[in-house]
């Protein structure tokens, strides 16, 4: 798939549902159950990435659970993605939410927000507990809201710089190193240019998604800090939409000639027609029988390292009467090693743990030779900016790039509209 265009589609959380969801708190029961006869607590959980490839891997994960915890038995559901929070958000307005269930970064803020989420530090579970040195830093406080762990990562994946060896070689050009700057990415895409072969020397997708990585990259915030106003127009987004805008028809065919052909970039790296690609490890499977060598790096920046991460967590429903039981499933959900191991070996998303000696089978699997930049990507992650009207925010942004790009208007004033309807979007 292309760079973040299928699995991770924000979605607008409805303000309606998340209303009835929080009047319901007080007086909802769980899906989950037991009998108190047989000393036996059953929790619900409730799965998007499971599905459909991976229910037999999170089954022995289950199994591993129960056997460990025999007083608790696991009842798992799983919905498309597409599906997904539909059925969710329409199960919390109900009252009848799953004890447990998945959330992707840009959906956990909405429904922390919801009041939908149990406070995993509120001494709830009576005395289940979770270790936040089990996982890496920036991703367990990703999963925090309003000053409380709403939730644990499950699993992320991450955007890199992929390369062709092959073409670096046949053009004398030493491969990428950590140390590139997009300055150093420039020089190099456009030497490994050669439109009279059909071979591309950079593709990076002109989408939002590219655009707040960019502007990190640039040094740039997305808004202000008490998220107010957005402040993506300022220098640093002007340098990062310039960034963007002067690959197509340079170091990548035009944005007319790409259209809306499905997986245009992967065809391109696949067919050895691309020198260097943006894109995430998602790719690394497909990659694993192209004609020629590959590699990847944490991918360059302008003046600072910032690398897209995508995150899935798990959380506890507010509305449980299970709270202890379903805190000890999401913790060994996300952490346990049979979990790692069942998701290294099932080439699943990676859980974000601390201790990556968990992962070492998956660092010595090739290619990609330098797996290690999947891991280094996460020391310095660039997270989607999320509001509630998150789809209508990167429309805005979307369609000042496309004004930009067909020159409408000018980069800087195409930003200062974009702010303009974002600023409308935060107004209480």
């Amino acid at each position: 798939m292309s760079t973040r265009s299928g699995p991770r589609r924000s979605r607008l959380f409805a303000a309606a549902v998340a209303a009835a969801a929080v009047a319901l708190l007080a007086t909802a029961c769980s899906s989950g159950g037991g009998s108190p006869s047989s000393g036996v607590t059953t929790i619900s959980y409730f799965t998007f990435s499971a599905a459909p490839s991976h229910l037999g891997d999170l089954n022995k994960i289950v199994a591993a659970f129960e056997k460990a915890n025999p007083d608790i038995k696991v009842d798992v559901s799983s919905a498309d993605y597409a599906d997904y929070f539909t059925k969710l958000s329409t199960e919390i307005a109900a009252g009848t939410a799953p004890d447990t269930f998945e959330l992707d970064y840009q959906d956990f803020v909405n429904y922390a927000a919801s009041g939908a989420l149990l406070d995993l530090g509120s001494g709830s579970g009576s005395g289940a507990s979770f270790d936040a040195a089990a996982y890496t830093p920036t991703s367990v406080s990703a999963f925090a809201y309003g000053g409380k762990q709403m939730g644990l990562p499950e699993s992320f994946s991450d955007v890199l710089l992929f390369y062709n060896e092959k073409l670096f070689n046949q053009a004398h050009i030493p491969y990428p190193t950590a140390s590139w700057t997009w300055a150093d990415e420039m020089a190099a895409a456009k030497k490994l240019t050669d439109k009279s072969a059909g071979v591309w020397g950079l593709f990076q997708p002109v989408t939002f998604n590219e655009f707040y990585k960019a502007l990190a990259q640039a040094g740039g915030q997305f808004f202000n800090a008490s998220k107010t106003k957005a402040t993506f127009n300022s220098p640093a987004g002007v340098a990062a939409a310039e960034w963007l805008l002067s690959k197509p028809g340079t170091t990548m065919p035009t944005l007319a000639q790409i259209g809306n052909t499905p997986n245009f970039d992967t065809n391109l790296f696949t067919s050895g027609k691309l020198a260097m690609w943006i894109n995430g490890n998602w790719q690394f499977t497909g990659l694993q029988h192209v004609p020629f060598g590959w590699n990847v790096i944490v991918e360059p920046g302008d003046t600072t390292k910032a690398s897209a991460v995508f995150l899935n967590g798990v959380a506890v429903s507010a509305q449980t009467p299970h709270a202890a039981a379903a805190e000890k499933w999401i913790s060994f959900l996300s952490s346990s090693e049979v979990s790692v191991q069942t998701r290294v070996n099932s080439a699943w998303e990676l859980p974000p743990v601390s201790n990556t000696s968990l992962e070492a089978s998956y660092l010595k699997a090739t290619p990609p030779a330098n797996r290690q930049a999947v891991f280094s990507a996460m020391t310095a992650p660039s997270y989607a900016p999320v509001i509630q009207q998150e789809n209508q925010m990167s429309d805005d942004i979307n369609n000042a790039l496309t004004d930009a790009a067909e020159g409408s208007m000018s980069v800087q004033a195409a930003l200062n509209q974009a702010a303009t309807q974002v600023d409308a979007l935060l107004a209480p």
